[in-house]
């Protein structure tokens, strides 16, 4: 039965973002503003809705300590496991813009943050906090300054068709994203595998499945700014608002080890940011060669 509902779980997770991404690119379309900045709102939200829920859920019962590092897990996993997953399934081309420096900026605001006392208390939370309200400001502002101009009819779906495949979309994929981690879990440990290698990787993969299936979906479509912005607005997302929110509920206690790995996020994106920026485009080496990096980590991971 187990593998049943995995596979299931992987069912409603491709279909899921199939549907999403097709109204998300609809919605692009109608609103004639470029994809990435639909990527970096509707669809950045959508696949960090369950980072939220759960950080929130455990903040308010004081079961927090671990939300510092889950958020720089699936950070890390974005970055290179996704965007470099995309380019070895598809090279695609990429044009960073103020919005990469800024998923940056709020990765050193962290690093900041939780270096000297290993926290990040309220004021720190209501920082983040403000710091996303600046930055939804700043992508509704790029989105006005940069609609699409065009006389020639646009094909787009109905409002209501466009609502219903979102909200479904993002159901199926958040249902078989749980269904997908329960079950692995419970196949893995059946194999006798400890419950550490399953959080490390199983539970890891499961709560950035959403990302990684929504942005392969919209590369394989040819939406690449929608799989770029899907990316970069999950990071932003993760720290700003997750983070954020959590803290300003309840003071985040920070494990040693994800100052090192904030600082490996660091590093992570101002190498793939050399990557983008040597020929505008992600090719099959290059994604495989951020694989790699991810794979250093995780075993880096698994023996410290």
């Amino acid at each position: 039965m187990m593998y049943v509902l995995l596979l299931l779980g992987f069912f409603l997770l491709i279909k899921g973002a199939d549907y999403f991404v097709e109204a998300s690119s609809s919605i692009a379309r109608a609103l004639r503003i470029p994809s990435i900045i639909i990527g970096l709102t509707i669809v950045a939200f959508g696949t960090s809705a369950p980072e939220l829920s759960v950080s929130v859920s455990a903040s308010i019962t004081g079961n927090n300590d671990i939300a510092v590092g889950n958020v720089i897990g699936s950070n890390l996993f974005n970055l290179l496991v996704v965007l470099g997953a995309c380019g070895v399934i598809r090279p695609f081309s990429v044009k960073l813009r103020w919005d990469y420096a800024a998923s940056m900026f709020v990765a050193a605001a962290l690093f900041v943050m939780i270096l000297f006392d290993q926290t990040v208390n309220r004021m720190d939370g209501i920082i983040l906090l403000v710091f996303f309200l600046a930055f939804v400001g700043f992508t509704v502002r790029d989105a006005i300054v940069n609609r699409i101009v065009t006389s020639e009819e646009i094909k787009t779906l109905s409002p209501v068709r466009c609502a219903v495949y979102i909200i479904g979309g993002l159901a199926a994929i958040v249902w078989g994203g749980d269904l997908v981690v329960d079950n692995a879990s419970a196949i893995a440990a059946s194999f006798g595998l400890s419950q550490n290698l399953i959080g490390l990787t199983i539970v890891a993969l499961g709560t950035s499945l959403p990302e990684l299936v929504t942005s392969v979906v919209a590369s394989r479509k040819g939406e690449n700014g929608l799989a770029l912005g899907n990316v970069i607005g999950s990071n932003i997302f993760n720290i700003l608002l997750v983070l954020g929110a959590s803290a300003a509920i309840h003071p985040l206690l920070v494990n040693p080890f994800s100052i090192y790995d904030t600082a490996f996020l660091i590093i992570a994106s101002g190498i793939t940011w050399l990557l983008c920026r040597s020929k505008n485009r992600i090719s099959r080496m290059e994604g495989g060669f951020m694989l790699a990096m991810y794979l250093v980590y995780l075993i880096y991971v698994i023996v410290r």
